[in-house]
């Protein structure tokens, strides 16, 4: 694995496809929103299944209209449409799939030996800089706390109004 992204560093550029084949942009997104690119190994598998049914268990804690949830994996487009009507997620889910981990690569969360990104979670503000980091060995779960408490800085700081308090 190459060195990931830290705070403060300008996160790349990329557009993938979701789990309905639509064109996710990072660059499109960023003029309107916040947003968070989670990283995850595999579909289907345990902890990212957990990790990815707190993400839509609690959306409004990730998700709201000044922030956009991407969740990327090198899982094909098929794939992550079955795993997504599944589970129910109604956020994007992105396939890295070609070129392969290409996205993971520039973010320095692809573990090359094993072919697969690893778990990491990057908070991108609308100037495109990283404004939250965690990398997670494959095998350990995320801590989402210090995400959140990352985020609520940033809505904070950002003045947003759509905060999950603000519409309840």
């Amino acid at each position: 694995m190459s060195h990931a992204l830290q705070v403060g560093d300008l996160a790349p550029d990329f557009t993938l496809r979701d789990q309905h084949g639509v064109g996710q942009s990072l660059a499109e997104l960023i003029g309107s929103s916040n947003v968070a690119v989670v990283f995850y190994p595999f579909a289907f598998s345990g902890i990212c299944t957990g990790e990815l049914r707190e993400i839509r268990d609690t959306l409004e804690d990730f998700q709201d209209d000044g922030i956009q949830v991407l969740a990327v994996s090198c899982d094909p487009m098929y794939a992550l449409r079955v795993f997504a009507d599944q589970e129910g997620y109604f956020f994007p889910l992105c396939s890295d799939f070609w070129p392969h981990g290409e996205v993971a690569r520039a973010y320095g969360a692809f573990l090359a030996d094993k072919g697969f990104a690893t778990r990491a979670t990057f908070l991108v503000d609308r100037d495109r800089r990283i404004r939250y980091a965690a990398v997670n060995p494959p095998g350990e779960h995320r801590d989402f706390a210090p995400y959140r408490a990352a985020l609520a800085d940033l809505r904070a700081e950002q003045g947003d109004a759509a905060t999950p308090s603000a519409r309840a």
